[in-house]
Order: C-alpha cells, then sequence, then structure tokens
C-alpha cells in the first residue's frame, strides 16, 4: 500500500537534484522561478515523506486481521500448488472445536471438484491438501498444519505469534485493521418527516445508521452522516394555512405551537373536510415553492418546532448526524429531469413524465402532470450530488425494507444514466424489518396508534431503574453513580436488543427480555464489562502499573482457557472486516457475547489474583491474566462504542 507514494518520492528527489543541476551546468531559466519551483517540490517531499512516516507508523500499530494473514497464506501455497487454476476458491474459517486447531482451511474439496470439471483430473481432495500444506510458505502466525477427514486442512497457530500480538494491543489499544486507500463514505440514516414525531419505526434506522458510522470512522474512512428529512411536499400547504389561521402574527410574534402532531391532526383534519381550505392549502404550496418570504419564514417555524423535538431524542441516544432533507435538493431538481430529457430516458404518460429502468416493472415517476416534483425526483437529486458533489466511495442508505425496490431503481436509473459504476462505487441499500410487539404484530400502543419514541425512551428509563433497585443497587450506588447506570442500562438495552437481531428480519420488542441480565443482552454484558474493569482495582493495580506490565510481561497462554480467551480477543479485526463487507451488526453484538462468556470460562479456572482462604489478603498477582482481562475489557469497550453503547465504572 506504500509503494505509490515511495515512487512519487524517488521522482521527486530526482526531480529537486535535476533543478541543482541547472545552476550548475550554467543553464540560465530565471532564477527566481527556479527556486519556487524547487520550494514547491521540496514541500510537496517533505508532505509525502511524512506522509508516508505516520501511513507506516499507523500500519505497525494496526491489530492484524488472522483470518486475512492465513488466506494470503494459503493463496499463495494453492497459487503455487495449483498455478494453472484462475482464481481457485480461498476458504478460511475458525474452527469450531479445538481438537480441530485454531482455524481451517477448507479449499481442497472445491478445488477437487473444479479440476474434475475443467481438466478431467480425479485427484482426491486429501491429495490436493496435503500438496497445498507442502507449499505454505514461511511465515511467523503457523506452528502447524494437520490433515483431517477428507481434506480439511486444520491450522495451530503459534503461540508466541498471539502472545505478540496481544501485548500491541495492550500497548497501542484496540486499533482497527490497515483498510489501504482511505475512502469517503456517506450513510443516509434516522430521516424522520417534519410535523410528524418520530416513532418507534424510525428507531431501527436511527439506531443502525449510527452504528455504522462509527464503525466506518474507526475503521479510518471519513463519514458523512446525512439526515434526509421529510421538510418539503404539499403537507406544507395545509400546515401553513392552518397556522395562519392560529396565529396571524406568526411573522412578529413566534407561535406557541407546543403539541405539533396534534397541530399536523388539526390541519389534516381541516384539509380532507373544508374544500375552501384545501383550495388555501394548494395556493401555499405553489407560494412555497415560489420562495415568497412570508410563507418561507412560516415554513421555517413549523421545521424548527420539529428539529428541536428530533433533537432530544438525539441527545438521549447520543446521535450524532446533519441535517439535509428534501429541501436541500429541490433547486436541483430541473436539471435532473433535464438530464434524462437530453439523455432520451423520459417517456410522458398522461402528461407525467416517467423513466423506465431496464429489469423494474415500475418506472419512476420525476415529473407529475401539474410540474411538481417527486419522491423519486428528490432521491434522484440526492444521489446525483452524494456522488458527483460530496464524491462518495461508499453510499449506505440505512431504510426500511419496504423502500426496498424504489430504492434499487434509483440507484440503477443513477447507473444506467453514467453517474457512477458499480465496480468502482457501492451503493447499497441497508435494509431492516419492522419493530414487532409481543403480539408479533406491529408495534402499537393499546388504543392502537404508532408507539412515539419520546415515550418508549422514558419507560424504558423508568424499567432500568425500577432493575437496579430490585438488585438493592440504589444501597450501594451514590445517587450520581445510578443515574448514570440508569441511562447506561435504559439506552444500551435498547440500542443492543435492535442491533443483536439480524436486521433484515423483523424483531419482537421487549423490555423484559432486554433488561434481563442472562443471556445475550446489554444488562449481562454492561455488567461483565464492570466486574472485568474491577479485577485490576481490587487487586490494587492501577493503569501505571498494567502499561509497564505490558511492556515487560510476556503473556503466557499455557492453560487451554488462556489460549481460548486469547485467541477470541485477536477476532475483533477479523469480526470488523466482515461487517464492513455486509453491514450485519449483529455479527459484533454475537462476538462480544462469545467474548464475555469466554472470559468467564477463563476466570472460572485461572486465578488472575490469589488471596489467604483465612485471612483474605493478596498473596500473589498473576499478572499476565490480568493483562488478558485488560485485553479482553479494551476491546469490550471499543465493541460497545461502535455500538453506541456507554459503558459505567459501577453498576
Amino acid at each position: 500500500q506504500f509503494a505509490f507514494q515511495e515512487n512519487e518520492i524517488k521522482l521527486l528527489t530526482a526531480e529537486i537534484e535535476r533543478l541543482k543541476n541547472f545552476g550548475c551546468l550554467g543553464v540560465s531559466p530565471s532564477l527566481e522561478g527556479l527556486r519556487d519551483e524547487n520550494a514547491k517540490l521540496k514541500y510537496r517531499l517533505n508532505f509525502l515523506q511524512k506522509s508516508l512516516q505516520e501511513e507506516r507508523s499507523k500500519a505497525a500499530k494496526s491489530m492484524i486481521n488472522i483470518n486475512s494473514c492465513l488466506q494470503e497464506i494459503f493463496g499463495a501455497a494453492i497459487q503455487a500448488a495449483y498455478p494453472e487454476l484462475e482464481n481457485p476458491p480461498l476458504v478460511v474459517t475458525p474452527s469450531q472445536q479445538p481438537k480441530f486447531g485454531d482455524y481451517q482451511c477448507n479449499s481442497a474439496m472445491a478445488i477437487s471438484q473444479i479440476l474434475l470439471k475443467t481438466k478431467e483430473q480425479k485427484v482426491s481432495p486429501r491429495e490436493i491438501a496435503e500438496k497445498i500444506a507442502k507449499n505454505i510458505p514461511a511465515n511467523e502466525c503457523i506452528e502447524k498444519v494437520e490433515i483431517a477427514g477428507p481434506g480439511f486442512i486444520n491450522v495451530h497457530l503459534r503461540k508466541d505469534f498471539v502472545s505478540k500480538q496481544l501485548s500491541s494491543l495492550l500497548m497501542n489499544g484496540v486499533q482497527p485493521p490497515a483498510i489501504g486507500k482511505r475512502k469517503k463514505v456517506v450513510v443516509d440514516f434516522s430521516s424522520p418527516n417534519i410535523a410528524k414525531e418520530m416513532h418507534v419505526g424510525h428507531l431501527r434506522s436511527t439506531i443502525i445508521g449510527e452504528s455504522m458510522c462509527r464503525l466506518f470512522e474507526f475503521a479510518g474512512y471519513d463519514v458523512l452522516r446525512l439526515n434526509h428529512l421529510g421538510d418539503w411536499g404539499t403537507q406544507f400547504g395545509m400546515l401553513i394555512a392552518h397556522l395562519q389561521d392560529k396565529f396571524p402574527d406568526y411573522l412578529t410574534v413566534s407561535p406557541p405551537i407546543g403539541d405539533l402532531q396534534a397541530f399536523y391532526k388539526e390541519s389534516k383534519r381541516r384539509f380532507d373536510t373544508e374544500e375552501e381550505f384545501k383550495k388555501r392549502a394548494y395556493q401555499c404550496v405553489v407560494l412555497l415553492q415560489s420562495k415568497n418570504p412570508d410563507f418561507i419564514k412560516a415554513w421555517e417555524l413549523i421545521c424548527d418546532v420539529s428539529r428541536k423535538e428530533f433533537q432530544k431524542i438525539y441527545n438521549c441516544l447520543d446521535i450524532t448526524v446533519i441535517e439535509r432533507g428534501e429541501s436541500f435538493y429541490h433547486e436541483m431538481m430541473k436539471d435532473i429531469v433535464k438530464e434524462f430529457e437530453d439523455k432520451g430516458f423520459v417517456q410522458v404518460d398522461d402528461g407525467r413524465k416517467i423513466v423506465f429502468v431496464p429489469g423494474f416493472p415500475v418506472p419512476l415517476t420525476i415529473m407529475k402532470s401539474d410540474g411538481g416534483y417527486t419522491y423519486d425526483t428528490s432521491d434522484l437529486a440526492a444521489l446525483k450530488h452524494r456522488l458527483c458533489e460530496e464524491k462518495g466511495d461508499i453510499l449506505i442508505y440505512v431504510v426500511d425494507s419496504g423502500q426496498s425496490v424504489h430504492l434499487q431503481t434509483v440507484f440503477a436509473a443513477g447507473q444506467m444514466i453514467g453517474w457512477y459504476d458499480p465496480k468502482v462505487t457501492r451503493v447499497a441499500h441497508a435494509a431492516f424489518g419492522v419493530v414487532l410487539g409481543e403480539d408479533k404484530k406491529k408495534f402499537k400502543t393499546r388504543s392502537g396508534d404508532t408507539v412515539r419514541l419520546i415515550d418508549l425512551l422514558e419507560e424504558g428509563l423508568k424499567r432500568a431503574m425500577d432493575k437496579l433497585k430490585d438488585k438493592e443497587r440504589d444501597k450501594v450506588l451514590t445517587a450520581e453513580e445510578l443515574k448514570a447506570a440508569q441511562t447506561s442500562v435504559a439506552f444500551g438495552c435498547i440500542k443492543y436488543a435492535d442491533l443483536s437481531h439480524n436486521r433484515l428480519n423483523d424483531y419482537v420488542f421487549s423490555f423484559d427480555k432486554m433488561l434481563d441480565d442472562r443471556g445475550n443482552t446489554a444488562a449481562y454484558l454492561l455488567y461483565a464489562f464492570t466486574r472485568i474493569r474491577a479485577i485490576a482495582r481490587l487487586a490494587n493495580i492501577d493503569e501505571q502499573m498494567l502499561r509497564k506490565a505490558a511492556r515487560e510481561e510476556v503473556l503466557i497462554l499455557d492453560h487451554e482457557k488462556e489460549w481460548k480467551l486469547g485467541k477470541c480477543i485477536l477476532r475483533f479485526p477479523e469480526i470488523l472486516q466482515k461487517i464492513l463487507e455486509d453491514l450485519l451488526l449483529h455479527t459484533l453484538c454475537d462476538y462480544l457475547y462469545e467474548l464475555a462468556t469466554t472470559f468467564t470460562e477463563f476466570y472460572d479456572n485461572c486465578y488472575c489474583v490469589e488471596k489467604d482462604r483465612q485471612s483474605g489478603q493478596i498473596v500473589k498477582v498473576n499478572m499476565w491474566r490480568l493483562l488478558l482481562c485488560e485485553a479482553t475489557a479494551a476491546v469490550m469497550a471499543k465493541g460497545f462504542d461502535i455500538l453506541g453503547i456507554k459503558p459505567v465504572q459501577r453498576m
């Protein structure tokens, strides 16, 4: 990954030498120009050298993805054993049982099939596995390989390699795996509608989108977080007309709209029942779209009331997102229509301008018969802006599964018109299912209304406090610690319950399940984390002592539970790499739960701190085991951070 920079440094150095020689040979271009050119080249050279140094330093600190390392090793072995095969299958996975080693390469069976089909050679998978094993290049991570069964290659890692990687983690902190070129990622998430309250349906997009942004940011990408608010459209006509009637002096006195949801319902009722009001609402839309200042002011007032309500929820859930609603793209829409017309993609159907995209039965309507624009137009404008103006390399839309066909049609239209090449730019719909109640139907209140998100969060806080009091934590924690534990548990559990399910599936919302401190829940993991963090503290070992030990101690991994935990900790980068590819965050939750349970096995079998049975005095501190505790906690803390969960020191 450094070859390009190194080559440019060589060329610049040669150019600086050439400019020096100009003066020596008596050639006399403008001396001032020569100095300027020389100064520019030296500045560029310094910048590149510094940048290369920083990149090398970062790469040295990066956590090694052991699975990727093994894939490189086995890729080279397969290439050496079967050079005639193009893109041979490469399958490396962690072993499920210790007796099968630490990892397995399962490529031999697939290669056997390929040789039979393409070369008509009948070679047993076991023979292929043996040939691959013989061609494994020298490396620092494999202790030995064994051929098992029909042709599985069981890989045993070197203990000193694993120990060294754990020491590096402890000294450098939890670092992301090296990703190569820094790319720009645009994530579209949350996206509520102005004048409507955020409800439980917005919960998933908001939580999943925030977590994806955190993951890409940790991995070193440049991330743009966008909130595609529904802040434009015909509904604003009825809202402005109602505002004029209810608060006629709105231009000089800020209207006290307390309940925007009720305000919206009132205006909708009038729109549906009063013909005169309906006509005025349509006139208001025309005046708003023509940018009449009084109507723009009314629109801004309504948007501001909504923004404040949304921000309360974003503050609770620790969400950071930049507002860029439909109105942002309004001026671009006429150019979008023109571009599709100029390229011959537009058909007129009953006054509407429509675009058929190959492979999709329903066309996109880019202009209505009355000359107005649609969601299709604004989504196309947003797509183009993100690709051509923001220069996004990866675009992710965190939107419910119901929008799947619509978004795929929009993406295909962008491809058809030449805005992007899917081989170069990744445009993905991170779809998710709906939130269900415990009756397995769409999550609603008893009266059948959609559950307001703010009510849900307040209920979570109340239940978390009840749970903490049931466990008598109010008797041992200070008021401040109790409040921190309450918010950590309440919001952590709500987020984790969502993220721990495969986002493609619907999931059942249950406070009882998510607040249970047994099983794969945030309550269990938060509790496990505080226990791990307390081990060193109770042994009177402070951070400075741990840092010193990390530099000097060799992590002994002789006990099977130490070995199992060490390997589990080091799987973190491969878990993250998988999620960067498939955008399925439940994999991280499953991993954190596995890490916590593996730690419990280790702690139950390996004494970290040995005490006198009679006096309770500390007799011996096994420092390498405390370092394993520290490494576990560090990885869990980073996992929590990616999931947007805030652990506490005492719980």
